[in-house]
């Protein structure tokens, strides 16, 4: 079975369209960050590491220092598809990262979408 295009895809060409999400809504580079490093257990060192790697989406969750256990707490949609749903495990793990920082741009409070309350 050929790879979605996506997997493929450097993270750090993708990076800076999450920034302009949360800042045109008024979130901080930081808590794009934030939300990244909690998905992935990445430091913010490790995580601008990757960036200058331009590591592709594949390794960057395949080399995830500890995916954080509560984001199967993530549900809802993104893309109009359930991320609950989505039976690849790589494309649910990107889909958390978008849904998280589709959550951070519309306001959503950093306890609510880290899940700790």
């Amino acid at each position: 079975m050929e790879k979605h295009r996506i997997y493929t895809m450097s993270f750090a060409s993708v990076y800076p369209h999450y920034i302009a999400k949360a800042e045109k809504k008024g979130r901080t580079k930081n808590e794009v960050d934030e939300v990244i490093c909690w998905l992935t257990g990445y430091s913010q060192n490790a995580l601008e590491a990757q960036l200058e790697s331009r590591t592709d989406f594949e390794t960057l969750f395949a080399c995830a220092p500890k995916l954080n256990p509560a984001r199967m707490l993530i549900k809802g949609l993104i893309c109009g598809i359930r991320v609950e749903e989505i039976e690849d495990p790589l494309m649910r793990e990107i889909r958390h990262l978008d849904k998280l920082v589709d959550e951070l741009a519309r306001g959503k409070a950093m306890d609510k979408i880290l899940r700790q309350g």
